[in-house]
């Protein structure tokens, strides 16, 4: 321990006479020719972070209120740029787009070089991030791909309406972010691998959801060898010495292929899903994808894939619990368009414009990444006359995009009607609402996304009433937030379904039968 805390000591003494070099250099004369973005002045050693607080994306809007929308923050020894205006977000996912494509990468993503073999991580210059991005469009969110599962979707989301009607049978309130990412997680592993990962009838799929959620808060929290590089030898806070859950996770993945190729040695067992193709591609395209790839693709699509999705619809349920008004509004159109209690077709959500406001309203109010994933410049750049230096992590705070005075009136209330002229869209084209972020970088998982989860709040609206859990009104419902790389609700949500009278060709009816 004595050893420790010595070297612990020497590393930062060390780092002192850095950071004083560091500075002294920031004022000669070659550095005083650039104009860095404003930010607060940095302390010795620890730069600005005492500033972050337990809220970052919060600390910061507060920060760019006083410093402005491109504004530089010394964390440790890294150098940090934060985005907070939709202008210079277009600057920079549109016009200067390659740049700035690089990642910064966490510490703990970097055990085991899962980094190295990961879509989210690789540089998007690099041939291999290149074709697993067509891996993923070839196989998963093409079009027709889309398409052709469409009827897994319509199974898993009739299971999530007998789980309700089963809670609802015996008043027990539904945790809303557990089932949702409970279909969401089925449905995906069906897609992937033929079969369920939770039972679809019980309040299964916790242990999954619960090693999703802390790789999310671990990914987010503060981790003094992302600030202290240097750092890295002793691991102070054990992050990488003691974080097995990216390994728990491969080793799920890497067991599903294992037994996959033994089934295949089988004649007689041929499978037709994405696990299979993505088999079938490594054996006739070796130098582009292996098995590890595939392990890693699994891994970034089930924790990308759920815990994102299922956040938004607990997120915009909770708002429509608290203003009973939307939620009257929103099942009279879905009574009027698709019929009391009947089944929604991706097809329906084009017809049902109330719903697709409430949709958008979410991702404004509560992006599922506040800062979306890091990214870094690998040398000087020039960003609206300012120069973002060799080496800085930048983010870019959408929350904050969400809640600009300047581009929403009252941006501290959820009113979809703000969409209801709007031609505004989470695509990546409207720097304003870019929940997936934007440019080559953009989630992949978009096309799935934003066909999963109108269809999932409009069926949960258009199947049941809903009152909240306890004697709490709609007014006094908690809307805390719990950060990580995803943005939660600090306490889940619980809502106890009310039956509907169910038509005979109801949704209902079909999913109990």
């Amino acid at each position: 321990m004595d050893y420790y805390y010595t070297t612990l000591l020497a590393l930062l003494l060390a780092w002192t006479l850095i950071q004083g070099f560091t500075l002294l250099l920031a004022l000669l004369p070659t550095n005083r020719s650039r104009k860095l973005p404003p930010g607060p002045f940095p302390l010795p050693i620890i730069g600005n972070l005492h500033l972050l607080g337990n809220q970052p994306h919060e600390s910061f809007a507060r920060l760019a209120n006083f410093h402005g929308p491109i504004m530089r923050l010394k964390l440790g020894q890294i150098t940090t740029v934060v985005i907070s205006s939709s202008d210079i977000a277009r600057q920079v996912f549109q016009k200067q787009d390659l740049v700035f494509s690089s990642r910064s990468i966490p510490d703990m993503v970097q055990t085991d070089n899962f980094h190295m073999f990961s879509v989210s991580w690789l540089p998007s210059v690099s041939p291999q991030w290149r074709n697993l991005r067509k891996v993923l469009n070839a196989y998963i969110f093409s079009v027709n791909k889309l398409d052709a599962s469409q009827h897994l979707r319509y199974k898993k989301i009739q299971e999530l309406v007998v789980y309700c009607q089963r809670s609802s049978q015996i008043g027990e309130a539904v945790d809303i972010g557990g089932a949702i990412f409970r279909t969401l997680l089925n449905l995906l592993s069906n897609t992937l691998f033929s079969k369920d990962l939770a039972d679809p009838n019980v309040n299964s799929g916790k242990e999954f959801k619960d090693l999703v959620e802390e790789i999310m808060m671990d990914l987010g929290k503060p981790n003094l060898v992302d600030y202290f590089p240097l750092l890295k030898i002793v691991d102070p806070q054990g992050l990488r010495r003691y974080n097995s859950r990216f390994g728990k996770l491969l080793n799920i993945f890497n067991g599903m292929i294992s037994e996959r190729l033994e089934l295949r040695k089988l004649q007689n067992d041929q499978k037709t899903d994405v696990l299979d193709a993505l088999i079938t591609a490594t054996e006739q395209r070796p130098k582009e994808i292996d098995l590890k790839h595939i392990a890693t693709i699994c891994l970034d699509l089930f924790v990308a894939g759920t815990d994102t999705s299922s956040n938004i619809v607990e997120w915009a349920m909770a708002e429509i619990l608290k203003a009973p008004k939307i939620m009257k509004i929103a099942q009279a159109e879905l009574a009027e368009v698709i019929g009391e209690g009947k089944a929604i077709d991706e097809a329906d959500v084009a017809r049902l414009p109330y719903l697709q406001c409430i949709i958008k309203e979410a991702f404004r109010l509560h992006p599922p990444a506040p800062f979306l994933v890091p990214r870094k410049v690998e040398q000087d750049v020039e960003v609206c006359g300012y120069t973002v230096p060799k080496g800085s992590k930048v983010l870019t705070n959408v929350w904050a995009i969400g809640r600009d005075p300047t581009l929403w009136e009252d941006p501290l209330i959820f009113n979809p009607d703000r969409f209801k002229d709007s031609k505004l869209d989470v695509r990546g084209r409207d720097f304003e609402l870019i929940p997936f972020g934007a440019g080559r970088r953009i989630c992949p998982g978009l096309p799935l996304a934003i066909r999963m989860v109108p269809v999932m709040l409009g069926t949960l609206l258009n199947t049941f009433k809903w009152k909240i859990e306890g004697d709490i009104a709609p007014k006094d419902l908690d809307m805390q937030e719990k950060f990580g790389l995803t943005l939660a609700k600090l306490r889940p949500l619980r809502a106890i379904p009310l039956h509907l009278p169910t038509p005979k060709d109801g949704f209902l009816e079909k999913a109990m039968d």
